[in-house]
Formats: structure tokens, sequence, C-alpha cells
């Protein structure tokens, strides 16, 4: 006599969702853009700034490595631009740096996800659950965010 009755359930990260990578698509190009405008801002507002010989002071200098931020849709992949003064060295406090407001330095987690890891901890999910949990909600290439226990 055949199981006919029983129904597997899919498994996070067992399925290719179009929407999600739709989406994902268009937060990584979203993300560029506005990082971008970012530093073309930063860069105007510092273009009166000029070298010795006559040059611009505050110059783009490529892209810092490309790394994921964790978000509420899965990981996001992100190029920061670099941005270089030619006037100062690299220890001197006058010099002009850019840290873009929307990706902060170091962030592998946006906001949202950071409020949502003690939120689940509050419900009931143990420690040891969340990497299932968060499979189910952010997909299978989700890194493990664990939180940080606290000391003392």
């Amino acid at each position: 006599m055949p199981n006919d009755t029983v129904i597997k359930l899919i498994q996070p990260g067992t399925f290719n969702d179009q929407l999600t990578d739709v989406l994902r698509n268009g937060a990584r190009a979203l993300l560029a853009q506005a990082v971008e405008a970012e530093v073309a801002d930063f860069l105007g507002t510092h273009a009166d700034l000029k070298t010795e010989d006559g040059h611009r002071r505050v110059v783009r200098h490529g892209h810092l490595p490309e790394r994921e931020v964790m978000t509420g849709i899965g990981p996001v992949a992100v190029r920061q631009p670099r941005v270089r003064d030619r006037e100062a060295a690299a220890d001197d406090p006058g010099r002009i740096h850019f840290t873009p407001a929307i990706l902060p330095p170091y962030a592998r987690r946006s906001k949202s996800l950071e409020m949502l890891i003690p939120i689940l901890y509050l419900k009931g999910i143990s420690t040891g659950d969340f990497e299932e949990a968060l499979a189910a909600l952010l997909g299978k290439e989700a890194p493990v965010c664990r939180p940080r226990r606290s000391r003392g």
C-alpha cells in the first residue's frame, strides 16, 4: 500500500524564487545608485578645494572590496566608492575622508535585521534555532546571525 497521504513540505533554500531574485537585484542597483549619488554630492561640496599645483584636492579613488550586507530580503552585495585627499597624509587629523551615511563602515546587517534578532529571542526562539529561523526568512545563503552575549 503506497503512502499517498504523505506531503513533503518545501524546505527553505531548496527552491528558486524569481521575485526575490528581482528584488535583490533591484536593491543592489538602488543601493549602488544611492551611494554613488552620496559620493558625488560629497565631491561637489569639496570641489573648490585645490592642491598647490591647481588640481582638485578631493578626488575619487576606486572602490573598497565588495561586501555583502544582510537585509530583510537576504544578502545584497555592495561596492563602496573610495575618496582620496591628495594634500593630507593618512595620519593627518585634518584629512578629508568620505563615510557614506547610507552604508556605515563595517555594517554587515541592516538595522531592521539587527532589531529582528532580539525579537526572535524574546518570542521564544532559542539561540540554537536562529540559523533555521533566519534561513527560512532570508534564504539558505544567509550567514548565521547569532545574538551577542552580554558581558557581566
